[in-house]
């Protein structure tokens, strides 16, 4: 048995699930859809959960607690992401892929399926280094301890699992290049703004796509036009934000309506967007999107904003300007 596996720590993650849990729905996998909660994630949203994946399992929390390391980053709170090789002891499935809660599935993956361990795309900070956002794997309990074990004895040079993973799989650079995923399975969104002339070249191709930081999808805000406001290095970030709130919008939010009140949405981390929706394009009347109608079979839908995507994609003035 294969699945797709995602993890959340709390109920803005679980959000993000969910919406990843929606878009993986619309590309029609064949696969089944797992996600580990912690006792963090709040019993309502666990009730939306369940509606959604085929396998709901509670975990415990693990957390590196690596401060100094951390702070690297300026991302203190991704301690707790060590959680993530609890993945290994899912053993009921045997070939599984790691998908982390703020991504966003374009097409059908299925494929992955055929890789081995680890398979996982270089991440664009440091090439040798492979992103742990998006990976596949094979459950195993024997790795799982071997993990914790290493986790141990020698901990994790960035202080959360990505660095952990890689030290523990220290040959992935090197040993066999086709467990190195296409950047198409693992696209940081924010690399569209570093090279643009490659985005504009394999842009279409792109099958996941990844918004790494510390703002996320759900915590984004959009000003009276429509557009998210985030800062110039992430304006090409801008129509797959609206597609996650379309995905969001449509399919999620009714499903969480049925368990949670509209006020309670929002946490304290929360963008106050999240109990509404973002602004409508010019074409719909900001009154039908606030009551929950935007113009989803037009200009705000699936369709057209993958369309709105490769017209970008096509542009000839995209990559024209590339800054360093």
């Amino acid at each position: 048995m294969e699945a797709w596996v995602t993890l959340a720590t709390n109920d803005d993650y679980a959000v993000g699930a969910i919406t990843l849990a929606a878009s993986l729905k619309r590309v029609k996998t064949s696969k089944k859809l797992v996600i580990m909660i912690t006792n963090t994630v709040s019993e309502n949203v666990k009730k939306s959960l369940h509606g959604v994946f085929d396998d709901v399992t509670a975990v415990e929390a693990m957390d590196s607690g690596d401060v100094a390391n951390l702070a690297l980053l300026d991302r203190t709170e991704l301690g707790i992401t060590f959680t993530k090789v609890r993945c290994w002891t899912l053993t009921k499935y045997n070939k599984c892929v790691f998908l982390d809660a703020d991504t966003l599935v374009l097409s059908n993956c299925d494929e992955l399926f055929d890789r081995q361990e680890l398979s996982a795309a270089p991440d664009c900070g440091w090439p040798d280094c492979f992103n742990s956002g998006v990976f596949v794997f094979s459950p195993s309990m024997d790795t799982f301890n071997k993990l914790v074990g290493h986790a141990v004895t020698t901990g994790s040079f960035d202080g959360g699992d990505q660095g952990l993973l890689n030290s523990y799989f220290s040959d992935w650079s090197t040993r066999d290049i086709s467990t190195h995923l296409p950047f198409t399975y693992n696209m940081v969104a924010s690399a569209t703004y570093s090279y643009l002339p490659a985005f504009k070249k394999y842009g279409q191709n792109v099958k996941i796509v990844h918004f790494i930081g510390a703002a996320k999808p759900w915590q984004v805000r959009f000003d009276g036009s429509g557009e998210a406001i985030i800062g110039t290095s992430a304006k090409h970030t801008q129509a797959y934000l609206k597609l996650w709130w379309q995905i969001f919008t449509t399919e999620v939010k009714p499903s969480l309506a049925k368990n949670i009140a509209v006020g309670s949405f929002m946490s304290s981390g929360m963008s106050s967007t999240y109990c509404s929706s973002p602004p409508p394009p010019p074409q719909d009347t900001r009154d039908a999107w606030e009551a929950g109608r935007p113009d989803f079979t037009g200009t705000a839908s699936f369709t057209n904003i993958m369309e709105k995507i490769d017209k970008t994609l096509k542009d000839p003035t995209v990559g024209a300007t590339v800054e360093k």
